[in-house]
């Protein structure tokens, strides 16, 4: 399904650069519009900056202060600090612009319009006309031929019929609407966009050279003089031609600014990079530079491989971090601050203090020493407090004076990282609070770190890259969000994908994490994560729900392979909370308490919503002051229902 652009409505088709919201899967938007979200008008004498808005509803005889028609529902930009448009009674309010009115303003003269043989001059004085070229009434701005005493709507005649460009002056461009010419590449040859994504475009036909309006109305500067980028005057080369760009070290396939004594060849929106920056693939600050110089390396972003020749960014104190300019500067990427002139401060980010070679103080549990456990002896119902996952054959640190216990590896986390679902720092927190992991979207109460905008339990804070699961031959890595897992079938904000050639492999993070061994009261044994089997027929029953499984899915296995379980049966909803603990939500204006219990004893208790034994290893149960006894919840649904 072709899916539009929030902007200008017009469709994506095929596959072009864009934007999605972060929040939702609706939130599309062109390359070009995203980047002109706030732009000058020149009928703001105020020099204001217009300023968008999404979904505007039309208000009381509300009119465009660029063609002084009446404004409908849709897109529209906003000069806020403007007092061009009468309110009535002595008011004045906002200047209100549609999109293209604001975007791409209208000529003051037109010598060649569309559907007239005389030069067309801008009135911008309101008046009741007749539109000679639609023959529709009007009420605003017009167009005028004062030849011919006719008028015409401000859109209906905004294009010329052909203009004359800098980029192609061998001839002029025509005007053309609807579907581009079978014989060109319907793209634009200065910017790549799809044609079809503009409201009309210009072509040449003898030439085969095609611009849209962002290009026409707002193209590349022709000789830019710009230390940022060379220190040469550059020349734009608007042609197709395929050339590796030196500022950043990508392909392009058309229309680059050249420097031919250096042999400089940079995309044309290749410039505004910033020095010196914070990216959450990396804890270190790195900085731009022309010349990555180190041969062989990949892009710590994409994972493709860099152009040694070409410029990029890098960690100096990591020579091996290297990434593309453009990956490192993604939206997704980078947090939008220069970090050129900031000092770097040097932060202890170590969480313990070293007493001995056994012994440690950790920031978490101050008051004792905790000391190195080696044994790997299995202890029914030990977890570790910061994960809240079981310690079973696993290093820990054990507190010499009471209960307290953590993994090796949870313990070595550092205070503060950066890390792929946020574009800020994250901190390590230590007290008991109720999250939903951003990562996998579980819910946790252990350990976390925390940022503005997300929350990390800490199994996906410690997912580092390469990532290298069981079920998957190749390593896997975070190169861009959003996928669907090749695991669970389930739309995921942020997986792990693979790199290798025509694999496609996708993990989200929850399948990524689960547990490859887990403790069950259902077998005497550890239970095995097991992958699937491609070539099992027959039927199978999960022993917990006595419901039908699918042996060609994940699932959970008992040593002697006798048993099916679904993943779900063994692990529960509420397996990153701490048994014993407590927490709340807010229901009907008021707090409902819940006390995280093990499924451990002889009866299961009778679930308040679903009606059904709560079958899974934890459970919640609440008290209700009406009448004064104890509710079970068995999953999430249930307690959030």
């Amino acid at each position: 399904m072709e899916s539009e652009c929030e902007w200008c409505g017009f469709k994506f088709i095929g596959v072009t650069d864009g934007y999605q919201c972060d929040s939702c899967i609706y939130g599309l938007f062109h390359k070009t519009c995203a980047n002109n979200t706030n732009i000058a008008h020149p009928s703001q004498m105020c020099g204001n900056i217009l300023y968008h808005t999404l979904n505007y509803k039309p208000g009381r005889n509300r009119r465009c202060s660029g063609c002084r028609e009446r404004i409908n529902e849709g897109v529209l930009f906003i000069c806020n600090n403007c007092v061009l448009v009468p309110l009535g009674k002595g008011r004045f309010g906002s200047s209100y612009f549609h999109f293209n009115c604001a975007k791409y303003p209208a000529s003051e003269v037109i010598d060649v319009p569309q559907h007239h043989n005389h030069q067309l001059k801008l009135e911008m004085v309101k008046s009741c006309f007749t539109c000679a070229a639609c023959g529709e009434d009007g009420v605003g701005y017009s167009y005028k031929c004062h030849e011919c005493n006719l008028k015409f709507h401000v859109n209906c005649e905004k294009y010329p019929a052909e203009v004359t460009h800098f980029s192609h002056p061998l001839h002029p461009l025509k005007l053309l609407k609807g579907e581009p010419p079978a014989y060109t590449d319907k793209t634009c040859r200065l910017c790549g966009e799809k044609l079809a994504n503009s409201e009309v475009f210009y072509h040449c036909s003898a030439c085969n050279f095609s611009l849209d309006l962002q290009c026409i109305f707002h193209p590349p500067k022709k000789n830019p003089h710009d230390l940022n980028i060379h220190d040469h005057q550059l020349t734009l080369m608007p042609k197709s031609i395929s050339f590796t760009c030196t500022t950043c070290g990508l392909n392009g396939d058309r229309s680059p600014y050249v420097c031919l004594p250096c042999d400089f060849t940079s995309h044309n929106d290749c410039s505004g990079f910033p020095w010196v920056i914070n990216i959450n693939r990396h804890d270190h600050r790195v900085s731009r530079t022309s010349l990555i110089g180190a041969v062989n390396s990949v892009c710590g972003i994409c994972r493709k491989k860099m152009d040694w020749s070409c410029g990029g960014y890098s960690c100096k104190r990591c020579p091996t971090s290297v990434f593309h300019t453009k990956c490192a500067t993604r939206k997704d990427v980078w947090d939008g601050k220069e970090m050129k002139d900031e000092a770097e401060e040097e932060e202890d980010i170590q969480s313990f203090k070293v007493i001995d070679e056994n012994t440690i103080q950790h920031v978490s549990h101050k008051e004792h020493n905790l000391r190195l456990d080696k044994s790997g002896i299995f202890i029914e119902d030990r977890i570790c407090e910061a994960c809240v996952y079981p310690i079973y054959h696993h290093y820990f640190y054990s507190c010499m004076s009471c209960s307290f216990i953590l993994h090796e590896s949870c313990a070595y986390l550092p205070l503060w990282k950066r890390h792929v679902v946020s574009n800020d720092r994250h901190s390590y927190k230590y007290w008991d609070y109720l999250i939903r992991c951003t990562a996998c979207g579980s819910l946790s109460n252990g350990f976390r770190y925390e940022a503005m905008y997300a929350s990390l339990d800490l199994r996906c804070a410690s997912v580092t890259e390469p990532f290298v699961h069981k079920s998957h031959p190749h390593p896997l890595f975070y190169t861009s969000p959003r996928g669907i897992c090749s695991v669970c079938n389930d739309e995921a904000h942020h997986v792990l994908r693979c790199i290798e050639d025509d694999c496609g492999y996708v993990m989200d993070y929850k399948c990524a994490l689960l547990p490859y061994e887990v403790k069950h009261n259902v077998d005497q044994h550890f239970l095995s994560l097991c992958f699937g089997d491609e070539d099992a027929n027959g039927k199978y029953w999960c022993d917990i729900c006595e419901k039908e499984t699918d042996p060609k899915t994940w699932f959970y296995t008992s040593k002697d392979c006798e048993l099916t379980l679904h993943m779900d049966c063994v692990l529960g909803d509420f397996g990153g909370l701490k048994p014993r603990s407590r927490g709340s939500r807010y229901v009907n204006n008021a707090s409902k308490y819940f006390v995280v219990v093990r499924n451990n004893s002889m009866s299961r208790p009778l679930c308040k919503q679903c009606k059904s034994r709560c079958i899974f290893p934890v459970f919640l149960k609440s008290w209700n002051e009406s009448s004064s006894s104890y509710e079970y919840y068995c999953s999430e649904l249930c307690w959030y229902s």
